[in-house]
């Protein structure tokens, strides 16, 4: 039913929507083009016809695998447990460093690109730090 009370009519099973399963309905042209909640009901009224509504269900066995349930699946080797254990010691105290010594736990810029230049700021602090601290070393 859409927000008026008219029947909304299913437009199709099964439709793959972004990698995700997906059942559609539809509103009839004729009910929707003289509605007086259009406005509200439609996202773009200027555009759409009638109204559609999509049920998900869950995701497609066909739909590429994403980048978490990869790494998921890395982790759970004995290899990937091995060398992500590794991150404890070498990556955990250069974060614990520039959030609780140094107090830089936030962000202030907004964007990918703004967040990502303020983190590397925050790395080269750090990292000026340690050459002040224990100077330039030769390998």
């Amino acid at each position: 039913m859409c927000p008026a009370g008219k029947r909304l009519y299913r437009n199709g099973g099964n439709v793959l929507i972004r990698g995700y399963r997906a059942i559609k309905f539809r509103g009839r042209k004729t009910d929707c083009r003289g509605c007086e909640l259009r406005e509200k009901c439609l996202r773009h009224p200027d555009r759409s016809e009638a109204r559609q509504v999509h049920f998900f269900a869950g995701r497609s066995n066909q739909a590429p695998e994403t980048f978490t349930q990869r790494m998921k699946r890395k982790i759970d080797t004995v290899k990937g447990r091995l060398i992500y254990n590794r991150r404890i010691g070498v990556v955990e105290p250069v974060f614990a460093h520039i959030r609780s010594t140094l107090g830089l736990d936030r962000f202030t810029l907004r964007g990918k690109r703004k967040v990502n230049t303020q983190w590397l700021l925050y790395c080269i602090v750090h990292n000026l730090i340690k050459v002040h601290r224990y100077g330039l070393q030769s390998p």
